[in-house]
């Protein structure tokens, strides 16, 4: 069975209840709000499609619309199916080291002063605030509209981790302010 990647089990999983056609999933990517939760551009969904299409995971066919040029629907094929259900039991099955910039900044912080290290901190705090504001509405919007839960799980995830991670940021700035006498 083909391996695939993150992005092309993105767009495949999209297949994977209709058939659509390229500008149909840009459509369904903005509905869902995947940018929020999956890197996917727009210029990258044809790239995609054709490397399923290779892979024989998607066909696709020329359907003519009345009065306007045809389009290229997409569907997914059987092989298709397959792969991306062994896919999504490996992506729910593993924790996987993820790489976050964050860190990069971290690994450098003696680069600056101590105080401007606090003062980036206290703005990444308050930036992190206003996601976790939209997460929050999010997280409510989605039960209030008795979406499924692993809908809701898209949004109340990130929120738990974000407000983890909001916390962890808290006691770093304390410790540096304490250990560089701030």
């Amino acid at each position: 069975m083909p391996r695939i990647s993150d992005l092309e089990a993105a767009i495949l999983g999209l297949l994977y209840e209709e058939p659509q056609y390229g500008y149909q999933l840009e459509k369904t990517i903005e509905g869902w709000g995947m940018r929020n939760w999956t890197q996917i551009g727009f210029s990258s969904i044809y790239y995609v499609l054709k490397k399923l299409e290779k892979k024989e995971l998607v066909k696709s066919k020329l359907e003519k619309v009345e009065g306007k040029p045809s389009r290229k629907v997409f569907t997914i094929t059987d092989l298709g199916r397959n792969t991306m259900k062994e896919k999504l039991v490996d992506l729910i099955s593993w924790n996987k080291k993820l790489i976050n910039p964050f860190d990069l900044g971290l690994a450098y912080l003696n680069y600056l002063e101590p105080q401007k290290v606090v003062e980036c901190l206290e703005n990444y705090l308050e930036s992190a605030q206003g996601r976790i504001k939209f997460l929050e509405s999010s997280v409510k919007m989605q039960e209030e509209l008795d979406a499924p839960y692993y809908v809701v799980a898209l949004f109340s995830r990130p929120l738990t981790s974000l407000k983890t991670e909001t916390e962890w940021v808290k006691k770093f700035i304390e410790k540096i302010k304490k250990e560089e006498n701030l």
